[in-house]
């Protein structure tokens, strides 16, 4: 028996990636919505990058902790846009055996290192709250760039262990996956394996990688929000919770989508892909949208950068003018 296993385990050298179960006339529309949402997503991230590469006054560790954050979003999202686009004018839809691996791999690392990206901005933001004075002494460079690095390591060992004990499993019930990308949930669901072993140890990985950081999150806004109501200034307390009320959004979405989908029984594949959606594609297109349209630092950034632009076109046309 374990012999004909690791036989049809060998022979599959491909997936088939189903997609959403619609009609073909709806794919166009589908292909179109994407392709929107991903075109957003490079620029808003992108441009957040180079706002705060390029900007003295947003050289703090909540922009650099931000500036991460884009470019992570930016890549788990090209980990899985580009090939669900493709997929939607494909007849085969299928995807390379090592492809999956490689997809599987690349958006586990970049989706943890999120969690924990996100748990260090709420605690960056703490400090900043609760402690202003012994703000810059706390939160020293060399800090900040450990944190940053142990959220990409923590994301990188995660990845290693779910990839490689997702692809240890047997795929001889099917080679068709239904999702619109290669994933842990719909891989055990053509498995023939035993799953028991596997389910338990993907269970745990998920409350080691979700439940700290949600700790840290939960713990570090309870003491802001204790803070902040001792605050008398009403405009203090505005500034507070609009710089605050971002980051909560953003983690909100996240983790309700993250925990529906890996913590709720697997019973409704199709409403799986919609709370994949939400952390695939609307949580990097809606971060720098609600980072920039939230904070005056980055808004007078971008009036800045976008001046100079303007400027700088001006006086192009100039020139040619006079010539």
């Amino acid at each position: 028996m374990g012999d004909r296993e690791t036989s049809n385990h060998s022979e599959v050298t491909d997936f088939i990636l189903v997609g959403f179960r619609v009609c073909p006339a709806l794919h166009i529309l589908l292909f179109l919505l994407f392709l929107l949402v991903y075109a957003m997503i490079l620029l808003g991230n992108l441009g957040m990058m180079v706002i705060v590469m390029t900007d003295p006054r947003l050289n703090t560790p909540m922009y650099f902790f931000l500036g991460n954050l884009s470019f992570v979003d930016l890549f788990y999202s090209s980990v899985i846009a580009p090939k669900a686009m493709i997929n939607f004018w494909s007849e085969s839809k299928s995807i390379s055996y090592a492809g999956c691996v490689t997809q599987l791999f690349l958006f586990a690392l970049f989706i943890v290192t999120e969690g924990f990206l996100l748990a260090v901005m709420a605690y960056d933001r703490f400090i900043a709250i609760c402690n202003p004075l012994l703000y810059s002494v706390q939160m020293s460079t060399h800090l900040c760039v450990q944190l940053v690095a142990g959220s990409y390591f923590c994301g990188c060992i995660s990845s290693v262990l779910q990839t490689s004990m997702t692809f240890t499993l047997s795929f001889c019930a099917s080679r068709t996956i239904d999702h619109f990308y290669c994933d842990d949930r719909p891989l055990q669901r053509i498995s023939c394996s035993d799953l028991y072993i596997h389910k338990m140890v993907s269970f745990f990985l998920c409350s080691i990688i979700i439940l700290p950081t949600i700790i840290v999150i939960i713990v570090s806004y309870i003491y802001i929000v204790s803070t902040v109501l001792k605050i008398r200034s009403t405009e203090g307390r505005k500034k507070v919770f609009s710089t605050c009320s971002s980051h909560l959004g953003v983690v909100s979405v996240l983790y309700g989508a993250i925990i529906f989908m890996y913590f709720i029984p697997d019973r409704f594949p199709e409403l799986s892909k919609v709370a994949s959606l939400c952390y695939t594609l609307v949580t990097p297109m809606l971060n720098p949208l609600i980072y920039s349209l939230r904070n005056k630092d980055v808004k007078e950034a971008l009036r800045k950068i976008l001046g100079e632009k303007i400027f700088l076109f001006n006086s192009i046309l100039t020139e040619n003018r006079v010539k």
